[in-house]
């Protein structure tokens, strides 16, 4: 069998793993999707009238905030799907399953590839359930052409990619699974502190730089744009250079852990 082949039917078998057990133990993965879809409803129904009210400058109506709130909240959902990811590698480090791994005859990086794709699958299941509510809620975008819904949803993708690896890398470092969980939690605070509730400008001066110069904020305003249709600007790239420096990153990052003799 060659290198190639060897290599996709040991992370196949990987990814069924890990897709059994999401299934079986599914508790963590609804807890942690149960945050966006209720600061979703909690921002619309309690807030959502006052908040349109300045964010369109009009009168209070909240179809103009869930608009604003729902592309944000796409990429929190990410953010929290992906701290069981954490979780489970520790868990898999520190129960001895990895040790186990390394003394079979499998391809050596199927075990971080089983977890990767596994997570970014669930990140895009977690993201569709979370823009149904949406839908369900009163979001639309009507204006988006197919080409845009397309890269929105490559967005989405690569952002979940970046962010699955980065908690691949957390998780590795972790002692146990409390730990993993706890190193993970900058993934859900960074949106609380983006652009998501409300525009950087309205923050005040000092926290500014800190709401804007962090992966989350230019990746939500480049989705407001294509699902909206509000200026773009320059974020696209800049969300795109996040995806690609947080995906180099936590691959070094997991690779060199995962190769790292254990003690």
């Amino acid at each position: 069998m060659s290198f190639l082949s060897l290599a996709v039917r040991d992370s196949s078998t990987m990814l069924r793993r890990n897709l059994l057990h999401a299934r079986r133990y599914p508790s963590l993965t609804l807890n942690l999707l149960l945050t966006p879809i209720m600061l979703l409803l909690l921002f619309v129904y309690i807030f959502g009238d006052v908040m349109s009210a300045g964010i369109g400058g009009g009168g209070a109506d909240r179809s103009e905030y869930i608009a604003y709130i729902v592309p944000g909240l796409l990429l929190m959902t990410i953010g929290s799907t992906t701290i069981g990811t954490a979780v489970s590698v520790s868990n898999d480090m520190s129960e001895g399953i990895i040790a186990r791994f390394r003394t079979m005859a499998i391809h050596r990086s199927s075990v971080i590839t089983g977890h990767v794709v596994g997570s970014v699958l669930q990140s895009v299941m977690s993201v569709v359930l979370v823009g149904a509510v949406g839908v369900a809620i009163g979001f639309r975008s009507t204006d988006a052409t197919a080409l845009e819904w397309l890269a929105a949803f490559g967005l989405l993708t690569l952002f979940a990619l970046a962010l699955t690896w980065i908690a691949v890398g957390m998780g590795m470092v972790s002692p146990n699974a409390e730990a993993a969980s706890n190193n993970a939690m900058p993934l859900i605070f960074l949106p609380l502190i983006s652009s998501t509730f409300v525009p950087v400008d309205a923050m005040p001066g000092w926290f500014q730089p800190i709401a804007e110069y962090q992966p989350f904020t230019p990746a939500i305003e480049t989705l407001r744009g294509l699902l909206l249709g509000t200026e773009i600007g320059n974020n696209g790239w800049i969300a795109l250079a996040w995806c690609v420096a947080l995906s180099a990153l936590g691959y070094y990052w997991s690779k060199a852990v995962y190769n790292r003799d254990p003690k």
